[in-house]
């Protein structure tokens, strides 16, 4: 199995790879078109790859695409689990609409960019003056209901199947995120969230990435999916993601 990774420290130690740096992609078809899989694409890649070289890429499509805008993302998990995402407006930034969410969102809510990640580009609205400074540096408005919680669930999905989860329980009161100084805690996970998680990732083809999970009054809600998800945790567990990667790769070309 020959495969090509254009991000190669998500890669490290996975046998018969060869690395591409991104912007040479075009320079380097011959390389690409005798792989058998495209590991780690970046988003501005993904439909020349699957589209032109007809090529199967790691992460799928999917998680990729989806996986690049809270938006999209959002979107796609209102299609397939409605009752398990925040209360969420996301409204083109107008006048009428920023108007709107003063009219229908109590203090405090959550307002967040859509393309950022490890806890940033989340901020907690605690007034109106917040509100307004958030809507002067965004394009769009992604405004969500505030969920009291001290901890969050990241569940992580390799292929078909959880490598790992762990609580993520907050240092400030507001971000959970490890990077934000957030601590790990491996106890007492939920069978629910789990079993959750999968059904979504199967719903939705998502093959590789760290979902974030709040239990509120016994109720699970999914705050979003990373698809680069940190692995400070797998020291802990054990786990390998690359090896994860690689059998489940195996499996799929031995499939065909």
């Amino acid at each position: 199995m020959k495969l090509v990774t254009f991000n190669p420290f998500r890669t490290i130690g996975i046998p018969n790879i060869q690395y591409v740096k991104p912007d040479h992609m075009f320079k380097e078809l011959e390389k690409i078109k005798h792989a058998d899989f495209l590991l780690f694409p970046e988003n501005w890649q993904v439909n020349s790859l699957v589209y032109g070289t007809k090529k199967r890429i790691f992460p799928s499509i999917e998680s990729i695409q989806l996986g690049y805008s809270k938006m999209e993302m959002t979107r796609a998990l209102w299609t397939v689990c409605p009752e398990n995402v925040p209360y969420t407006e996301i409204l083109g930034n107008s006048k009428e609409s920023r108007r709107k969410v003063l009219e229908t969102f109590p203090f405090p809510f959550v307002a967040k960019e859509i393309r950022n990640s490890m806890g940033k580009g989340v901020f907690l609205i605690n007034n109106e003056e917040d509100f307004e400074k958030y809507a002067a540096a965004n394009d769009v408005l992604y405004v969500q209901e505030y969920l009291p919680i001290d901890r969050d669930l990241r569940v992580c999905v390799v292929g078909e199947e959880i490598i790992g989860s762990y609580w993520r329980i907050g240092s400030n009161g507001f971000h959970n995120n490890v990077s934000q100084g957030g601590s790990i805690s491996f106890d007492q996970i939920p069978e629910e969230a789990l079993e959750l998680v999968l059904q979504i990732a199967k719903a939705l083809n998502i093959n590789h990435a760290g979902f974030d999970i709040v239990a509120v009054n016994g109720k699970y809600y999914i705050l979003e999916f990373n698809v680069l998800f940190g692995n400070q945790a797998f020291h802990h567990l054990e786990v390998s993601p690359e090896k994860k990667i690689y059998d489940y790769l195996l499996r799929m070309e031995n499939q065909n």
